[in-house]
């Protein structure tokens, strides 16, 4: 069964150009051209992917990142326009999974949409095999549930947040480079940098540790990376 797709744009001729690629690639399609319509869109067709532009009407397609996560981890790449940095950060914290600056060519679009499904797939293939529950001090981590709890009460990490949780939990005691985290959670051919390890690492202790710019499981090994202790 082919795998579908989700386009949200408000600009019908690349909606359709982008359209016409995927077809020929072998994918399922779907369109919508505004984020109240794409959140609709989005539980009735159950997409495997979703590609969101950030300018839409009725609502911001950072807005609709951000509801889309509150329930699924579908894929999403954002479509952005070039240079704007600070809305790919944005919306790599809402849960987002990659991004494409306007103006692109199908054939990096393409090559983007694979990857993404291609490290989708190796997330629920590792999921699979990993233990149901991981804990460190006051925390507790529900690996197939997504849900992290800390002295009971649920804490809410992006998707991101939560997979470089448990990729430090499972590997408790062990220096986890920079690059590995990073090559391992967004993949290598995620074309962001180390910084990106760094901040999700300081949002972790933000909502993890009782003193985060003194955490006691969440380390930094300087020149290295990090390291998670119980």
């Amino acid at each position: 069964m082919a795998e579908k797709i989700l386009i949200v744009d408000d600009e019908k001729p690349i909606v359709d150009s982008i359209k016409y690629t995927l077809y020929k690639e072998g994918y399922d399609v779907v369109v919508s051209y505004d984020g109240e319509d794409a959140l609709e869109k989005v539980r009735k067709e159950n997409p495997d992917l979703i590609i969101l532009d950030i300018m839409l009407p009725k609502l911001s397609g950072l807005e609709v990142c951000r509801i889309i996560r509150r329930t699924s981890n579908v894929p999403i790449i954002m479509l952005t326009a070039r240079g704007e940095d600070m809305d790919r950060v944005v919306g790599l914290e809402l849960g987002a999974d990659d991004y494409v600056s306007k103006p692109f060519s199908m054939r990096e679009l393409v090559a983007r949409i694979k990857a993404v499904l291609r490290r989708a797939k190796m997330s629920v293939s590792t999921e699979a095999k990993t233990k149901e529950k991981l804990e460190f001090g006051d925390v507790v981590i529900d690996v197939k549930g997504r849900i992290v709890l800390k002295r009971g009460i649920p804490v809410d990490l992006s998707p991101k947040e939560f997979d470089l949780l448990v990729t430090l939990a499972e590997n408790e005691g062990r220096v986890m480079s920079r690059e590995y985290l990073l090559n391992h959670i967004w993949g290598d051919d995620f074309y962001g940098d180390d910084r990106t390890v760094d901040v999700h690492i300081r949002w972790l202790r933000e909502k993890l540790e009782d003193d985060p710019s003194n955490p006691d499981h969440i380390q930094t090994v300087r020149g290295i990376g990090y390291i998670l202790r119980t």
